[in-house]
């Protein structure tokens, strides 16, 4: 048997802070979204049908447009979108007509955001110049994640549609969802200047678990780990299953102290909570994590190549097991970063 111990409500990190924000202010960011959803979608699906991949009609760019700025009003309201809405089956069937590839309707999110934080800029009360801007711009990007996360659990409802979007072991995003995600948020923190992090967990000799004990053993301590994440990661955080062995994780407008000891917190948590059973000798085996950090303070401009980063981590965590396995290695210095002309 594989066991993970509870942990108390107390050891958890990183609230959901954006939960918490003023609803006159969620309210007058939706009803502002609402008055202008004529231009914000036709700017947006004016840029779509040229954003990358097969071109699409500008009469269905239109549809996914209207529909994504009416459901982004609903998220920045509610703060969170139910995945059995009709706003998001609707979103799910129009995005199954064609079919959209997952890179596509990123990227469609993304120009909606953009357009909707441009549009946003030119309020009056709420605007770039005013002091309730930082959280206001924190409201829209967490209302882009909370319509992917919809779509998401909404694929998984319907028969095949999650397969490529989640990890049926771990129950944690796939590792092409997260490439996807990756590629796209760097892309926005070149754009506006905010710090993310990486974090990549291994699961110290599973090999040898598996060898050993059966697979059925290892993919219960993978599921176990999966659970663990859930419950250490904030709601707007990636976790992803990255490959056999590995979960990665990535965090966007982080502080780099407060995800090293994050990352220190996971790792202890499951050298001390997580186990299973050698029935053989009926003694409890420990797992542990290799783990690697990479903190990537980004300034307006600045672009970073998705796989460049991933690299960064796989060899801090692999320079993580040379030196002695169950601990954490954090990548020191800025990782190579080409810098381009600001976005006006």
């Amino acid at each position: 048997m594989c066991f993970i111990q509870p942990m108390d409500a107390s050891e958890t990190t990183f609230g959901d802070e954006a939960g918490k924000l003023p609803d006159d202010l969620r309210q007058q960011i939706s009803t502002t979204l609402v008055e202008q959803a004529d231009t914000i979608t036709a700017d947006t699906a004016a840029i779509f049908p040229y954003s990358g991949g097969e071109e699409l009609d500008g009469e269905y760019c239109q549809r996914i447009s209207r529909l994504l700025t009416e459901i982004f009003a609903l998220a920045v309201r509610d703060s969170q979108l139910d995945s059995r809405t009709t706003y998001i089956a609707d979103l799910f069937r129009l995005t199954s007509e064609r079919p959209l590839p997952i890179e596509r309707l990123f990227t469609f999110v993304y120009l909606t955001e953009r357009r909707t934080l441009d549009e946003l800029a030119l309020s009056e009360a709420i605007g770039v110049t005013t002091e309730p801007w930082p959280i206001v711009g924190q409201i829209v990007r967490r209302a882009a994640f909370n319509v992917l996360a919809a779509w998401t659990e909404r694929a998984q409802l319907e028969p095949g549609g999650g397969a490529l979007m989640i990890d049926r072991l771990t129950t944690l995003y796939s590792r092409a969802m997260f490439d996807a995600v990756l590629a796209k948020e760097l892309d926005k923190a070149g754009r506006y200047g905010h710090a993310l992090s990486i974090i990549m967990f291994d699961v110290d000799r599973l090999s040898t678990i598996n060898k050993a004990f059966g697979y059925g053993v290892g993919d219960k301590v993978l599921e176990r780990l999966g659970i663990l994440m859930r419950t250490y990661f904030r709601q707007h955080d990636w976790v992803a299953r990255f490959s056999e062995d590995a979960i990665i994780v990535l965090m966007t407008q982080t502080d780099p102290e407060r995800v090293i000891e994050l990352a220190e917190r996971v790792r202890h948590t499951v050298e001390e909570r997580l186990w299973f059973t050698d029935h053989v000798t009926e003694r409890q085996v420990p797992v542990t994590v290799s783990a690697g950090v990479v903190n990537v303070p980004m300034s307006v401009g600045d672009v970073l190549d998705p796989d460049r980063l991933v690299a960064i981590a796989e060899g801090a965590v692999e320079a993580s097991k040379k030196k002695g396995r169950n601990r954490v290695e954090t990548v020191d210095g800025t990782p190579s970063i080409q810098t381009r002309l600001p976005n006006f």
